[in-house]
């Protein structure tokens, strides 16, 4: 499948496919409302629902090579503590390769999300999948900021409409 890399690990993580046995332990983002809000999805939704809809769309990615999330497990103890991936995304119209993360709000501050979104970087430049990342990252998740400029991102713009929110979209060169 072009752009996953459930073949990769970084120092703490290994990188798989999302199954769905992971169904029950992925809910735990859906019952974070801040979680909710920056990922600009329905509140009025139930965690359950809210679970349902990324897990289709990530099989929609998976099965069409549109990239995909892929679940980040301890090397420790495999317990699931997110997902990072590259996927191909279009931004208002404009085709863009996205650096994407969410972690399980229990690992929020850890530097899960900067492991695994350099990791993405260093190796989606090393396998030749963009000259280009970007992040596309709900203006107040601050969290998220901190993590694209850990990986060497740089502001492009603020995007003021995209699927129903504004953004700051986050990029990096081969060359930077």
């Amino acid at each position: 499948m072009k752009f996953t890399l459930f073949d990769f690990e970084t120092e703490r993580l290994f990188f798989r496919a999302l199954k769905w046995t992971d169904f029950e332990d992925w809910i735990a983002v859906f019952e974070n409302d801040q979680a909710v809000k920056f990922l600009a999805l329905d509140p009025m939704l139930s965690p359950k629902e809210l679970c349902q809809i990324w897990f289709d769309k990530a099989m929609y990615r998976y099965e069409n090579n549109l990239g995909g999330m892929n679940v980040l497990c301890s090397k420790i103890d495999e317990q699931i503590i997110g997902q990072a991936g590259i996927l191909i995304q279009d931004l208002n119209g404009e085709e863009i390769i996205e650096i994407g993360y969410t972690i399980l709000p229990q690992y929020w501050r850890k530097g899960y999300a900067s492991e695994a979104a350099i990791g993405c970087k260093k190796e989606g430049f090393k396998r030749g999948y963009a000259k280009e990342f970007h992040s596309i990252i709900h203006p107040e998740n601050i969290g998220s900021k901190a993590v694209a400029l850990n990986n060497g991102m740089t502001f492009k713009k603020r995007v003021p409409e995209y699927r129903g929110i504004a953004v700051d979209v986050y990029h990096t060169h081969t060359n930077q």
